[in-house]
């Protein structure tokens, strides 16, 4: 026992085992030397279950001795308020970091709860920003600003920047519930977003023509498939999403009755009517092989793949001179015709499947019959503007477009 100080330090010697060095002035508080020479803080107590602890709490050299007694006194004056720092800081170093909750986030969550898409949406966010800034942090131990320094590091691409808060906020809520962080401290919460300007494109008559040329004259030039044309067409008559066409199975056209009953889609099972042009189109596909897909990728038994449809769309608006054009908007496009038509709210939501207009709108019955009507008169004004000159002509014209399988 003895008073550490600079000059009881500077005359210890390592031996060939471990030493330990009490200070008599602080009971608990010692050092540790190492037969390498190093000299090391410890701190001794014993717990209220009675464990004895021994804490180290850094080097003699970065340390002074009454640094370290400093924080000694500190640590003790912590198990005499029942805490105990050790298992503190053991349970500390095993806990869950932000790497840990991207990771479960995306299994048990978004792989259960989430639709492939949105899957994948979550997955890009989660992989490309959430857990390169944040993924060694310790999720209980994230703060409100470490995601306002993300959020505003994102602050050029702020429709992005909001479906990242968005996702980060679900990541903390899912936290609390698995108890991997305390309850009510989401740190993702009341950071206001940024605004985004709300996007209403839809194409022209003129506009449609120029697509509708250039979707002929690419596939003609065989610079965009035969399949990947004519699921850009179906999304121009339809409406549809383009999740929806591109996993399109032939189970779910009726084409004596000229509808799509998809057992999925953003707002849930719903059925597409169809008019003349769109349903002959289908007809004109032929089946390849066993699969059961409409429109098949380059992977046998696989649908198309979303890049695949997105590089043809790319040529077909460069050819048609459209920078801005979305295949989205293509489905913006039928519901404005729609509208311009005469059709009532009622029928231009049953159209587009949009999941409610107002509470009232439970109780409209959808009538396939002006349904119907309406699909017609939206097909072909759409039809004539892509250069279709009716369903009989179209089918006779498509059958020879796609090769088939054998």
């Amino acid at each position: 026992m003895a008073k550490l100080s600079k000059r009881v330090l500077d005359a210890l010697k390592p031996e060939s085992r471990d030493q330990a060095l009490w200070d008599d002035a602080l009971p608990g508080f010692g050092v540790r030397v190492k037969p390498t020479g190093v000299v090391s803080f410890v701190v001794q107590y014993r717990n209220r279950d009675g464990q004895s602890r021994r804490m180290t709490i850094g080097r003699y050299g970065v340390l002074t001795a009454d640094e370290a007694r400093k924080r000694a006194r500190e640590v003790l004056a912590d198990v005499q308020r029942g805490q105990d720092p050790v298992a503190a800081k053991k349970s500390n170093r095993a806990a869950p970091n932000m790497s840990d909750l991207c990771d479960r986030y995306l299994s048990d969550h978004v792989a259960i709860h989430n639709r492939p898409n949105t899957q994948r949406e979550c997955s890009r966010l989660v992989e490309k920003l959430i857990r390169p800034a944040l993924g060694g942090l310790k999720v209980a131990n994230v703060t409100r600003q470490d995601v306002i320094k993300l959020h505003l590091s994102m602050k050029a691409t702020p429709r992005r920047a909001n479906m990242m808060l968005s996702v980060l906020s679900k990541m903390f809520n899912l936290a609390e519930l698995w108890e991997w962080r305390d309850e009510g401290r989401n740190p993702a919460r009341r950071i206001q977003r940024y605004p985004e300007v709300a996007r209403s494109r839809f194409f022209s008559d003129e506009e449609m023509q120029r697509l509708g040329a250039a979707l002929i004259e690419l596939e003609r030039e065989g610079k965009i498939t035969a399949i990947a044309a004519t699921a850009i067409t179906l999304l121009a008559l339809s409406g549809c999403r383009l999740g929806e066409i591109l996993t399109l199975a032939w189970s779910f056209i009726d084409f004596e009755r000229r509808m799509l009953h998809l057992p999925t889609s953003k707002t849930g099972a719903k059925v597409v009517v169809l008019g003349d042009l769109a349903i002959s189109l289908l007809a004109s596909i032929p089946r390849q092989g066993g699969s059961p897909y409409v429109f098949n990728g380059t992977v046998p038994g696989a649908p198309i793949g979303h890049n695949a449809i997105e590089k043809a769309w790319a040529k077909v608006r460069a050819r048609a001179e459209l920078a801005d054009a979305r295949l989205h908007d293509l489905r913006h496009t039928v519901g404005t015709y729609a509208g311009q038509s005469g059709a009532n709210a009622f029928l231009i939501r049953d159209k587009l499947g949009h999941k409610t207009l107002a509470m009232t709108g439970r109780y409209v019955s959808a009538d396939p019959a002006p349904l119907r009507d309406l699909t017609g008169a939206v097909e072909d004004r759409i039809g004539s503007a892509l250069g279709l000159d009716g369903a009989l002509a179209l089918v006779a014209s498509s059958k020879s477009r796609f090769p088939v399988s054998r």
